[in-house]
């Protein structure tokens, strides 16, 4: 019984959440102009439902690429960052100067480079999503006990074969949490850049509804924006258990 409340959970919440957000706009006669309630959400979803596929697909395609790029470049960087302390120590500051970076403010220079256009997302997805990767994975090779090292140096291993059996597989876990923080990110960049300049995705789709006055067109879109994310991220946990599932059963075992 435990077991199949803890499955339900998620959907009774958001039953629950869209049941009180309908009474709440019918109670308090709220203008959907302001707070539009599901029921006109709903019907925005149903009369534009063509308008909020094709764009979807564009912002999924998007945000895609450009977690792929970050997922490539952060685990490269990861591992550079973590081969060694001092280019931990030396490479860090710059990351963190560079990642305080408001990437609106980098948007338009994107769009002077390459046009409006999805090049412009892709770009913005890869730079908002890489630097948790990079962190995490160096974070999980720069962690290892300087002891269990010494030991492994003692034994014949090179630096190579260090990070190679026991580096790598310790910062597995570090890289596959990481994902999950950095496929949010990713979406956030694409649909800020869809935003400022771009002729299609979500991102645009919203800025028209919204200078339009059309706000359950507006809610249908961050509807359908978040139901991509809680996909995509539900895709990295699935590929996270499968990849390091020995982790989590000696958590487990530990715990117990």
């Amino acid at each position: 019984m435990t077991d199949k409340l803890e499955k339900l959970a998620p959907w009774l919440f958001v039953v629950a959440l869209f049941a009180i957000w309908e009474a709440a706009c019918r109670i308090f006669s709220v203008p959907n102009i302001i707070l539009p309630a599901p029921s006109a959400v709903w019907a925005a979803m149903v009369r534009f439902w063509w308008p909020l596929l094709t764009n979807s697909f564009v912002t999924l395609w998007t945000t895609t690429a450009g977690f792929l790029m970050a997922v490539g470049f952060g685990l490269l960087l990861g591992l550079v960052v973590g081969w060694s302390r001092t280019i931990y120590r030396g490479l860090y500051p710059v990351m963190i100067g560079f990642n305080s970076i408001p990437k609106v403010a980098v948007v338009p220079i994107l769009v002077m480079w390459f046009g409006i256009g999805e090049i412009p997302a892709i770009l913005t997805a890869f730079l908002i999503s890489f630097f948790p990767i990079v962190v995490n994975v160096a974070t999980g090779l720069a962690t290892i006990e300087p002891e269990l090292e010494d030991v492994l140096r003692a034994l014949g291993a090179s630096k190579l074969d260090v990070m190679r059996k026991v580096g790598i597989p310790r910062a597995m876990p570090y890289f596959f949490g990481s994902l999950k923080v950095a496929i949010t990110l990713a979406f956030v960049g694409a649909v800020v850049s869809e935003t400022i300049a771009a002729n299609r995705g979500l991102g645009h789709l919203m800025t028209q509804a919204g200078s339009n006055f059309q706000m359950p067109l507006v809610f249908a879109g961050l509807i359908v924006l978040a139901i991509e994310g809680i996909a995509m991220y539900a895709v990295t946990a699935w590929l996270e258990q499968r990849m390091t599932g020995w982790a989590f059963r000696s958590q487990g075992s530990a715990g117990g």
